[in-house]
């Protein structure tokens, strides 16, 4: 049975394992699946950026109430987060990086910034 580069599909000579017909078919070819797999991760990631962003710069003192309306007129995704925080109280603070949210009603939030620890 003949064996099939897995880049460029001409017959591969060799080793019984063999996958490629040389370095450069195997470079493109892991080169093709990583750029694949890391534009899923590039667009996560500028999600997550853009979302920190509007989050320090709605609140930049620290702690404020803000609608969800201006969020998400302003661009905010809240599908996409870092982490969250289950207070002792009970509440629910979803953070990106070091700025959260904690949503007081269906239409009004408190926005947070993490204390730093030293």
């Amino acid at each position: 049975m003949e064996r099939l580069c897995l880049d460029c599909g001409d017959a591969v000579k060799g080793r019984t394992d063999k996958k490629f017909c040389d370095d450069s078919c195997r470079n493109n070819y892991n080169n093709r699946i990583k750029s694949e797999n890391g534009m899923v991760f590039n667009s996560i990631n500028v999600i997550l950026k853009k979302n920190r962003k509007l989050l320090s710069t709605f609140n930049p003192d620290g702690k404020v109430k803000v609608s969800k309306k201006k969020m998400l007129t302003a661009g905010f995704n809240f599908e996409y987060h870092t982490h969250t925080y289950q207070a002792k109280n009970g509440n629910k603070y979803v953070f990106c990086y070091e700025f959260g949210y904690l949503a007081l009603s269906n239409e009004e939030f408190l926005l947070v910034k993490r204390a730093e620890k030293l």
